[in-house]
């Protein structure tokens, strides 16, 4: 698929838009003045693969925190700031890689001239986040839908950036609605070349998250809109990151680590293919080979309906057959399946 041609920025040492991969990124769920337990959580994060990682920054003890943790870090550092634009001003001199703001709720344009300006000598971007939830009062009541409410406030935005001769800025514009999040981006990447952040914003619990975010994301990516992403779940961030590289795989844009593919279980599976993939999946975790392993539950069907991956174990009654490319290599009993994959995957892993 071809990418929607954007100009690039660069956030600390992560390059975000032109021809770098989309990068994922995720947002602490901890009291950012809890210096430990926010490090802790972003160590965790950067674990996982998160390549940028926000903090909230509600008040003066939070962005007192930013140079603490960032020194702690390895990945870049973004302050996510609402209403206060002393607290965006103070957290580009505390050393910030990114900030983001609401220009809609920040105050008038004066407040955010001062933000640019400070950007500018600090040579730091800018994120414009445009939500649903706080759209400016002229385009919440401007009686246009809100896809086309969410991008012309994007694009007021980007004007009043561009007229100042900044041009190191990222924009989003998410809603909870799939839909409108779609169309949104679509209308606001027919007019502007910056850097894009997408993502379904509020898109709820892990099952539903990951639904509404792959829909929506992934529908935006397939259109080749987008530079970085967020999966926005209510749940342990990890897991966003994890949705994150999932649907940049399914989609062939970051082929990091291994797909596990298994089939649905039916009324010939000899064996607990549920618990046997979990297992698999879990052993594999900290695996970055980007190979296509399968788990099949038919030792007659398994190898033939899985002859694109380049390993897997295709379960009976008892045993399971190991095979490579289609191709069966050996048949392994059933408490050893596992442990047989694992070995031919670190023989991949040697070369």
């Amino acid at each position: 698929m071809k990418r929607v041609k954007s100009r690039q920025i660069k956030v600390g040492s992560l390059k975000i838009g032109g021809d770098a991969p989309i990068s994922v990124q995720s947002m602490t769920n901890t009291k950012t003045h809890d210096i430990d337990k926010t490090v802790s959580q972003i160590k965790k994060l950067e674990l996982a693969g998160c390549e940028l990682v926000r903090v909230a920054v509600p008040d003066k003890k939070a962005v007192a925190a930013l140079s603490h943790i960032k020194e702690l870090i390895k990945i870049p550092l973004v302050a996510d700031i609402h209403f206060n634009y002393k607290l965006a001003l103070a957290a580009l001199d505390a050393g910030a890689d990114k900030i983001r703001i609401n220009p809609g709720n920040i105050g008038n344009e004066s407040r955010v001239r001062e933000i640019i300006e400070k950007a500018r000598e600090k040579r730091i971007p800018i994120r414009i986040g445009v939500n649903a939830g706080s759209l400016h009062k002229k385009y919440r009541d401007s009686g246009e839908s809100l896809a086309k409410s969410l991008a012309n406030s994007a694009l007021e935005y980007v004007g009043f950036f561009e007229d100042l001769d900044f041009l190191d800025f990222i924009v989003s514009v998410k809603a909870s609605s799939v839909t409108a999040t779609i169309e949104a981006y679509e209308l606001l990447a027919s007019k502007v070349n910056c850097p894009l952040h997408i993502g379904v914003t509020e898109a709820g619990t892990l099952v539903t998250g990951t639904v509404k975010s792959a829909i929506g994301i992934g529908t935006l990516l397939r259109e080749g809109i987008g530079d970085t992403i967020r999966v926005s779940l209510t749940a342990n961030p990890i897991k966003e990151v994890e949705v994150g590289f999932k649907i940049l795989r399914a989609l062939e844009l970051r082929c990091v680590g291994p797909e596990i593919i298994s089939c649905p279980t039916c009324g010939r599976c000899e064996i607990d293919l549920i618990a046997l993939t979990k297992k698999v999946e879990k052993k594999l975790s900290k695996c970055k080979i980007p190979l296509k392993i399968a788990v099949m539950g038919c030792i007659v069907n398994g190898p033939g309906e899985a002859r694109e991956a380049d390993l897997g174990i295709a379960a009976g009654k008892g045993e399971g057959l190991l095979f490579a490319k289609g191709k069966p290599i050996k048949k392994v009993p059933e408490g050893d399946l596992v442990e047989a994959l694992l070995t031919l995957v670190s023989e991949f892993e040697r070369g």
